[in-house]
Formats: C-alpha cells, structure tokens, sequence
C-alpha cells in the first residue's frame, strides 16, 4: 500500500462528479480555495496539510477548456510544492485529444502538449477515462490508468433488454469499442464509414452489416457537434433499422448539437457524467454515473491493487 494518507482535492469543472465519487469513498473533498483573482487569474490555496501524502486533483476539462485546464495545472503545482508523497492527476474528460497527430503541415500536436505541461506541473501518475485516441497514453512518461466507461453503458443496455440489437460504430477507428459493448449487451455489429475533409466536418460514405428490422445503438467515445451522430441515425433508419439510439462516454454537446439531437430521429441518448449536464438539456438524454468506477479506481491506486481487474 501507498504510504501516507489518502487525500482527493478537486477543481470547479464538475463539483457533481467530485462529490459524487467522495460520496463513495465516503470522505470529504480536500479543503482548498480555487478561485480567480481580479484580473481573472486562477489563485488556488490548499487548507490541508499534504506533506506525505497521497494526493488525488480531480478536475476534468470540458468547458471553458482552457480555463479549467489551467486551474488543474495551478493545483497540480500547488500540491507537489507542499510536499505530497505522491500526486495522481484525475482527469475524467481529457481535452485536446482529437490534436493528437499532425493531419497537414505546420499544426501543433496539443494532446502531447497538454502531456507535458500535466507532468511539468508535478502530476506523478494520470488516471483518465476513455481518450478519444488511445495513443495518448505513449506521451506520458509516467503510469497512466485509463479506464472505460462501456462496460457501465452496455451494462445499462442489457438491463433494458431490447430485442433485435445491433451495435453500430461510427468510424472505423471505434469498431474495438463498439465490438466490446456488442460482447457485453449482445446483438450484431456494423460499421459506418466516413471521412473528414475538413476538421470538425464529417462525411459518412458506406455502411457495412445488416441492419433492417433491428433496435440500432450507435456507439462513440464522444459526442460533440452530433451532426455526425443525427447522420448516422438517419442512414440506419433509411437502411430499415426499428429504432435508433445512442450511448457515449463523453457528452460535450458544443454548439446547437443538443438542438440537433431533441429534433432528430434518435429516441434516447445515454452518455456519462465525465461532463457536466448541461442547462435546458432534453430529455431524450440519460446521463449514467462513473463515479463508483472512479472511486473504485482511487482507492486501488492508493492500495497498489490491479486496475485492470476491474474489466474483467
């Protein structure tokens, strides 16, 4: 077991998943003042003495992006400076992750940066949630815990029992996602192709597997603009499937996409609380909870126990 105490501290993206995962660890969030100055800098102060201990910054980065990541990276700086045994940056939502390769000449690979600047601001180990390009976890130099939420949305599916299920990937690059979730809620498999031939715009091309007279589920690590996912629920239903829903992990919801979503043909959408639910959200969108799972993830990190046992 690690040695010192455990102790969870936490930035202001989403108190709701903080405490909620406290709530199942059943201990109180780190006393801290994590504020802005006047001049809208972030000032941050812990109220706690960590000298020793094992100390976990939950803060994920949805939005204002930059904002929030700057308030991680300010805790971050404030914890290792004050003498923390160890320091686990908790990053439910990681942001920047569709940047993580150069598509043309002369971009940025921000996903990297945002690498260095996690483990420069003193995190000792990263436990995030479903990155939008697994290869993320090769920029750190130091232990990444990434866990999935599919298992906790295929588990929902299957209690709800549909019949006729097929489980449809969006992109080729999700088919291992989708297949997962088709092995744990059951049903098919099929897969739509597409492409983007301008960033952030999206072009479905084929489908592939069989669809007609099936409850479809479309499947995705994220949900953004949800142009591509009102599109892919419109090919399904014109390929004769019976219904068409949705489940993500992450549910950013940018721009119109939740007007998008309340007036497409899609029934129900399921994604998690890695993001804050949004106001005037309809409906039509269940949000699941990770937080036992991220609790769960917590205490094994501090024990040095398995966390890969918990996808068993």
């Amino acid at each position: 077991m690690m040695d010192g105490r455990l102790q969870v501290f936490a930035g202001k993206a989403n108190p709701e998943l903080s405490d909620a995962i406290m709530g199942v660890l059943e201990a109180p969030i780190g006393r801290a003042v994590v504020d802005s100055f006047g001049n809208g800098e972030t000032q941050v102060k812990l109220d706690e003495n960590v000298r020793g201990s094992d100390v976990f910054v939950i803060q994920a980065m949805c939005e204002p992006v930059n904002h929030n990541l700057m308030e991680m990276l300010i805790i971050l700086d404030a914890v290792r400076r004050a003498s923390a045994s160890r320091v686990t940056a908790v990053i439910p939502y990681y942001a920047y992750a569709r940047q993580e390769k150069k598509t043309t000449g002369r971009e940025p690979i921000s996903a990297k940066l945002v690498a260095n600047l996690l483990v420069t601001a003193g995190a000792d180990r990263i436990l995030t949630l479903d990155l939008h390009a697994p290869a993320i976890e090769g920029f750190f130099d130091i232990p990444v815990d990434h866990l999935r939420a599919t298992p906790i949305l295929a588990s929902h599916f299957r209690r709800l029992g549909l019949e006729d299920l097929v489980v449809v990937s969006p992109d080729s690059g999700g088919v291992g996602r989708a297949d997962e979730f088709r092995k744990r809620a059951g049903g098919s498999l099929a897969i739509i192709s597409k492409q983007h031939p301008k960033p952030e715009q999206t072009e479905v091309i084929e489908m592939v597997g069989d669809v007609e007279g099936k409850n479809a589920v479309i499947v995705d690590d994220m949900i953004a603009g949800g142009g591509t996912l009102v599109k892919a629920a419109d090919l399904l239903l014109s390929r004769g499937a019976k219904s068409v829903r949705a489940a993500a992990v992450h549910g950013i919801f940018a721009g119109d996409a939740l007007d998008l979503i309340e007036n497409s043909n899609i029934e129900r959408v399921y994604v998690t609380d890695t993001i804050p639910r949004r106001q005037g959200t309809p409906e039509k969108i269940e949000t699941l909870s990770v937080a036992p799972l991220m609790a769960e993830a917590i205490m094994r990190i501090h024990k040095d126990l398995s966390i890969s046992a918990l996808f068993t």
